[in-house]
């Protein structure tokens, strides 16, 4: 028996331009911060290294810039935004980390559709978002337009 799943992220018809979306929250730990360095290999100091960072205008280890990234990608999941219906990342542009994340902040991604497109594929549709991490405080600490392909809605 094949069981089918059933999905609830968004079809490319659904989204509007210029329409912003927002996912729900998530706190970064000192565990996230560690294990993203385990499984990249990227242990520099100002991710690791208590003491370098204690000389830091941050003062403690901060999260990996692609860490904080790929939670935005989770978070999209979460929302239910891209859950069964992304079908692949195109492009990110003008990525840039504004401020430093730390264990214990707490993150959301608020995202604005500015553009999408028909395919030469008639089941497929792209997305491009302005796209904005933020941390408890509503400050922005990466933002980058965001390009996605997605499904188009079945036919019935």
């Amino acid at each position: 028996m094949t069981v089918k799943h059933e999905s609830r992220g968004m079809y490319y018809e659904d989204f509007k331009t210029g329409v912003g979306l927002v996912t729900p929250r998530r706190t970064v730990t000192l565990t996230d911060i560690v294990n993203f360095a385990s499984i990249t290999g990227d242990f520099n100091a100002p991710h690791c290294d208590h003491e370098f960072c204690k000389e830091q205008p941050y003062g403690e280890p901060i999260a990996h810039g692609p860490l904080v990234w790929s939670m935005a990608g989770g978070l999209g999941y979460a929302s239910g935004i891209t859950d069964g219906t992304v079908v692949a990342m195109l492009g990110v542009d003008n990525w840039r980390v504004h401020l430093p994340v730390k264990h214990g902040d707490t993150i959301h991604v608020v995202q604005k559709v500015t553009f999408k497109r028909e395919t030469s594929k008639p089941d497929m549709g792209v997305v491009e978002f302005d796209r904005e991490i933020r941390n408890q405080r509503d400050e922005v600490v990466q933002s980058a337009k965001a390009t996605n392909m997605y499904l188009r809605r079945p036919s019935t």
